[in-house]
């Protein structure tokens, strides 16, 4: 059967809406066009051919089904490899599968518990800071980055995380931007070529690797001792005495700095941009909150006790999942819902298409939490909500995600009432979900009930 697909401009099909805004324009063809959808995207002789998949069906197809069926070949990858290196995110087949050996011992439950206490710590100085917020106004958007880089950083550098933060609000946008826009082109000029957008990647990249091979090195020569993570990545075997080089390690930390800030930041940014809207849903977390925490510190085992507090952020990342597009290259002819997709075609699922699938969710634009009841949950799809991924190539860092954004929302609710100032947040695709515009709410301290 053909797959359908919008028409588009005669000479550049849908480059141009893809490029204004890839996710509603997902959207609209799904509503328009079905559950996979061909895009053509550019001019004759340069021009691409897309093909989006949405139902929930499709993207276990392709996320969770044989993994050698569809690859991270694509040039949007292929940029962010040559950017941040060939870590987890980006690496394939032996690769990969020795890495993913290597580091996934040290993202279990257990490991990343031991990690709540940084987490309070840098959640308790950044509520401690917003006492002078003037007007009592703070943009969700800013504070939550500045608070998850922190956490991040520490968690990865331990005490080098002062220097390793303001180097990476430097670099991480300016290779951000480079690599989406690289992405999207359909002509690239070479890397090697000076131009200003070569010259500032790569000025910002060198700034990157600089850090990490500077503290690496200092570690090793001091025994590659510490309990933050890159400690533990430099002393992590394999069972046949396999280790990571420098380069590898180094790979490793880009990527958990690239995937590891800004996806965390837009979950509880946006969770509380919504709990200010709606004073009903944030009162009842609050009593959730305060009644299993009163005035104590959070701590990793208090996540199973949030429920209500851990259904609030799984409907945050449903309308607002920080990945709202997914791709991946099909390497042999497939078949997904009826439709034959060729082999070497670009796929694309996403979330933010199919977390708001008329077949999954009522209402699909409206916040309601009560949506990640056990029961509910049950009662739908394994890929109706899916903002962590799926499959073989799941995001290795979602416990240390869902623990972050529980504990820090935990300590911000029983602390802050909080009023939206901004109803609406514009909205744009860099390499993750990114606020145009700010997301600000007013405080008013409350103390916390029995």
């Amino acid at each position: 059967m053909p797959v359908p697909g919008p028409a588009g401009l005669p000479l550049l099909g849908s480059v141009l809406d893809l490029r204004r805004d890839l996710m509603n324009t997902f959207l609209r063809a799904q509503r328009e066009h079905g559950d996979v959808v061909r895009f053509t995207a550019g001019p004759p002789g340069l021009r691409a051919v897309l093909y989006g998949v949405f139902s929930a069906d499709g993207a276990q197809q392709v996320l969770g089904g044989d993994p050698g069926r569809f690859r991270k070949d694509n040039v949007f990858y292929n940029e962010v490899r040559e950017c941040v290196g060939n870590g987890l995110l980006t690496s394939q087949d032996a690769d990969y599968l020795r890495q993913r050996r290597l580091v996934q011992p040290l993202f279990t439950r257990r490991q990343v518990d031991r990690y709540a206490t940084v987490m309070c710590e840098e959640t308790q100085a950044t509520i401690d800071r917003w006492r002078a917020a003037p007007n009592r106004t703070i943009d969700v958007i800013d504070e939550m980055t500045r608070l998850t880089l922190r956490v991040v950083g520490r968690v990865l550098f331990g005490a080098d995380v002062d220097a390793a933060v303001d180097v990476v609000r430097r670099s991480f946008p300016v290779i951000g931007e480079y690599t989406l826009r690289r992405g999207n082109a359909p002509v690239r000029v070479p890397r090697q070529w000076p131009t200003p957008a070569n010259r500032r990647a790569a000025a910002a990249q060198q700034e990157l690797y600089a850090l990490c091979d500077q503290i690496i090195a200092a570690r090793q020569a001091a025994g590659a001792g510490g309990d933050d993570l890159l400690g533990l990545l430099a002393r992590a075997t394999g069972p046949d005495g396999d280790s990571l080089d420098p380069a590898e390690i180094r790979d490793q930390v880009l990527v958990f700095l690239l995937a590891g800030y800004e996806t965390t930041a837009t979950s509880l940014a946006f969770a509380l941009h919504l709990l200010a809207r709606h004073p009903e849903t944030r009162e009842r977390a609050q009593a959730e909150i305060d009644a299993v925490l009163g005035g104590r510190m959070p701590e990793a085992a208090d996540l199973d006790a949030l429920p209500y507090t851990t259904m609030v952020l799984k409907e945050a990342m449903r309308l607002y999942p920080a990945a709202p597009v997914i791709g991946r290259m099909a390497v042999t002819d497939v078949e997904i819902g009826g439709h034959r997709i060729p082999s070497g075609a670009n796929v694309l699922v996403s979330p933010w298409v199919t977390h708001r699938h008329p077949a999954y969710w009522e209402e699909p634009e409206r916040f309601d939490p009560e949506r990640f009841t056990p029961e509910r949950e049950a009662a739908r799809p394994r890929y109706a909500w899916f903002p962590f991924g799926g499959g073989p190539r799941a995001c290795i860092g979602r416990h240390f995600s869902m623990l972050e954004s529980v504990l820090a929302l935990a300590m911000v609710l029983r602390t802050y009432d909080l009023d939206a100032v901004d109803t609406a947040v514009p909205l744009e695709q860099g390499i993750t979900l990114r606020a145009k515009g700010p997301a600000r709410c007013r405080l008013t301290a409350r103390q916390p009930r029995p």
